[in-house]
């Protein structure tokens, strides 16, 4: 790749404010109120972040202390005689260190490319949600400022699903190992988890194919990859402001808005496969409502995405397809082989 070629020098009169170009600096110093001058960063009230992270490690460990039981009682409610409460808990933090480092790393993708680019950006808000299957709602950034080219929002969007991904992946693998088969009991009512095809890959790997009548009983660390490859595939749906629309318009410009037409439509569609889709088909319609089917501009339209990151591109696709599946909960009665 040849030099650039030097730029003629500023006065020495003028402010100077350091900005960078798609991700190299084109000038080291721009004069002041130059439209490219980065905004200056807000503020963020740690206190909140904080405070956010500590209740979401609460709910996030009585969520693994419910998991943790499960993973014991081998799909038959007992008391257990040696186990107390305070086990339970502790057996909790398997799947809370887990989800939280898998969404931890997801948003600091997000936010240290933010850095990078000198995008002004929050810190993770974790969000909290007392439940018996996840403990939460995921985590989130925002971005205050307006990104200056396609390349850099690319970049943003794409860092946050590869990031946590490389953390899901040995969470799965580990979590899987520490899991084991058993007997389902005649009279079993449950959920049925989907599983994505990365999943199943590594089940298979690992356990080989699962006895007719039998079922992997998943450790607390299985179930937090399970869900953070769940999340994944959901951040990477082509709609509103998730970081799937922010890949698909920085590959495609204003065609994406015919790609998030055509995912909202596959939601739809997954709505009659299974009933959890339900509930997200609704979410991201009202995405759709409130964000509009066309993604923001960037500041500067004209540069390109080269061709490294369309590659990129395309590996955020195959973890899309890696980590999606049609049907991710549903009651096991409708799934039981009759």
């Amino acid at each position: 790749m040849a030099d650039r070629p030097p730029l003629p020098p500023l006065p020495d009169d003028l402010a100077r404010v350091p900005v960078q170009h798609d991700g190299a600096p084109v000038h080291p110093w721009l004069p002041e109120g130059h439209p490219d001058t980065p905004a200056p960063r807000t503020r963020d009230r740690v206190w909140l972040h904080v405070l956010l992270l500590l209740i979401t490690i609460a709910t996030t460990t009585a969520t693994g202390a419910g998991h943790y039981y499960g993973y014991l009682i081998d799909f038959v409610p007992r008391p257990l005689a040696f186990t107390t409460w305070r086990d339970l808990m502790l057996g909790g933090l398997w799947y809370s260190g887990s989800i939280l480092a898998i969404l931890g790393c997801h948003e600091m993708g997000h936010y240290l490319a933010c850095r990078y680019y000198r995008v002004d950006a929050s810190l993770p808000f974790f969000l909290p949600f007392p439940s018996v299957l996840t403990g939460t709602l995921g985590a989130f950034i925002r971005i205050r400022s307006r990104i200056r080219t396609k390349p850099m929002l690319f970049d943003i969007g794409v860092a946050g699903p590869i990031a946590g991904f490389i953390v899901t992946v040995p969470a799965l693998v580990i979590g899987l190992a520490m899991s084991k088969v058993v007997k389902l009991p005649a009279n079993f009512v449950g959920l049925e988890l989907g599983e994505p095809l990365l999943f199943k890959g590594i089940s298979w790997l690992i356990w080989g194919p699962i006895p007719d009548g039998s079922s992997l009983n998943l450790h607390p660390m299985a179930f937090a990859a399970w869900f953070g490859l769940l999340a994944t595939a959901l951040n990477l749906f082509p709609v509103g402001q998730l970081d799937g629309v922010h890949i698909t318009y920085s590959v495609l410009g204003g065609r994406s808005t015919y790609v998030t037409f055509g995912a909202i439509a596959v939601a739809v569609a997954l709505t009659f496969v299974s009933t959890s889709w339900v509930v997200w088909t609704i979410l991201i319609v009202a995405l759709l409502l409130v964000f509009g089917p066309r993604h923001p501009p960037t500041v500067d339209e004209h540069v390109p995405l080269d061709a490294r990151r369309k590659w990129i591109a395309f590996v955020a696709l195959l973890i899309f397809i890696a980590c999606f599946t049609p049907a991710p909960i549903q009651p096991y009665e409708l799934v039981r082989p009759r």
